[in-house]
C-alpha cells in the first residue's frame, strides 16, 4: 500500500486526503494541528453525507478515516511514496516547501504540487532533483471532479511521469499530460472568461444573475461564471489572473479592477459566505 503525504489542510488540501485513502496511508501535514484536525473533520463529514444517501457503507467510512494520520512537521513524509502539496498559492512558500521535501523525502519519492497557475519549474528546483517534480493539479470539488492536469517541467523524469499517471488513475481519476505554461490548461481558458464576467458587471452591462444566465443557457455551462469564481475563491482567481498577467505581459489577462476590490474586502465567495451571492 502506497503511503502517501498531503501538505495543506484547506479545500484542496482535504479534499486529496480523502480520494488518497482509497488507495493507501495518508499523512495530512498541516503547520497547525488544529487546521489538519479540520481537514479531517471536513473529509469525516463528507463520507458521513455519502453514507446517509447510501452512496458508502458505514464501515468503508471508518476503514477511510483510519487511514488519514495527522501531522504538524514535515518530517512525517521521511516514508512516503508519493506527496502531493495544496500549500498556500504563494511562490517563495511553496519553494521552502520543496526545499525542506528534497532533503526529507527519499529518491524514489515523487514530488506533486496541486498549484493552480505557478510555475512547477521554479519549485523542482528548489529540490535539488527536478526530474522527480510534477504538476499534479487536482479540480474543486477534488472527490467529485474527474479531471487531473500532470504538469511536466523540461526536467521531468519519464519514470515521474509514468508513475504519477498510474496514481492518478488509481483514484479513479482522468489524467491530462501538460507541458509546463502559465495556468496549464483549464484555468488558462476558463480564468479569463470569469474575468471578463467581471469587466461585464462593473461596466453595468448585466447584473450578475443574468450574466450567469446567460452562459448557464446559452452557452450550456452547468454553472455561471460568477457564481463559479464564488466557488473557487476570489482570491484565488485573482492570484490566477496575476500570475497569467505577469508571466504572459498581455493586458488582455490584467485582473478586473471589480475583484481586486473584492479580494481587498474579504469578499471571497463560499468559503467567506459573502462574494458576488450571498451564502449565509
Amino acid at each position: 500500500m502506497l503511503t502517501i503525504g498531503v501538505i495543506g489542510a484547506g479545500t484542496m488540501g482535504s479534499g486529496i486526503a480523502e480520494v488518497a485513502a482509497a488507495v493507501g496511508q495518508v499523512v495530512l501535514v498541516d503547520v497547525d494541528l488544529d487546521r489538519a484536525r479540520a481537514g479531517r473533520d471536513a473529509v469525516e463529514k463528507r463520507l458521513s453525507r455519502a453514507v446517509d444517501k447510501g452512496r458508502l457503507e458505514p464501515a468503508k467510512k471508518g476503514e477511510l478515516l483510519a487511514r488519514i494520520e495527522l501531522a504538524a512537521d514535515l518530517e512525517a513524509l521521511a516514508e512516503a511514496d508519493v506527496v502531493v502539496e495544496a500549500a498556500a498559492e504563494d511562490l517563495a512558500v511553496k519553494q521552502e516547501i520543496f526545499a525542506a521535501l528534497g532533503r526529507i523525502c527519499s529518491p524514489e519519492c515523487i514530488l506533486g504540487t496541486n498549484t493552480s497557475a505557478l510555475s512547477v519549474t521554479a519549485l523542482a528546483a528548489a529540490t535539488g532533483e527536478p526530474q522527480r517534480v510534477i504538476g499534479i493539479h487536482f479540480f474543486n470539488p477534488v472527490p467529485r471532479m474527474e479531471l487531473v492536469e500532470l504538469v511536466r517541467t523540461p526536467f521531468t523524469s519519464q519514470e515521474c511521469m509514468d508513475r504519477s499517471r498510474e496514481f492518478v488513475q488509481a483514484l479513479g481519476k482522468t489524467p491530462v499530460v501538460v507541458e509546463e505554461s502559465p495556468g496549464f490548461v483549464v484555468n488558462r481558458l476558463l480564468l479569463p472568461m470569469i474575468n471578463e464576467a467581471i469587466f461585464l458587471l462593473s461596466e453595468g452591462t448585466a447584473s450578475v444573475e443574468d450574466i450567469d444566465t446567460a452562459m448557464r443557457l446559452g452557452a450550456n455551462h452547468p454553472m455561471g461564471p460568477l457564481a463559479l469564481a464564488d466557488l473557487i475563491g476570489l482570491d484565488i482567481c485573482l492570484a490566477i489572473m496575476e500570475t497569467l498577467h505577469a508571466e504572459l505581459g498581455e493586458d488582455k489577462y490584467r485582473p478586473a479592477p471589480l475583484l481586486r476590490k473584492m479580494v481587498r474586502a474579504g469578499r471571497l465567495g463560499r468559503k467567506t459566505g459573502q462574494g458576488f451571492y450571498s451564502y449565509h
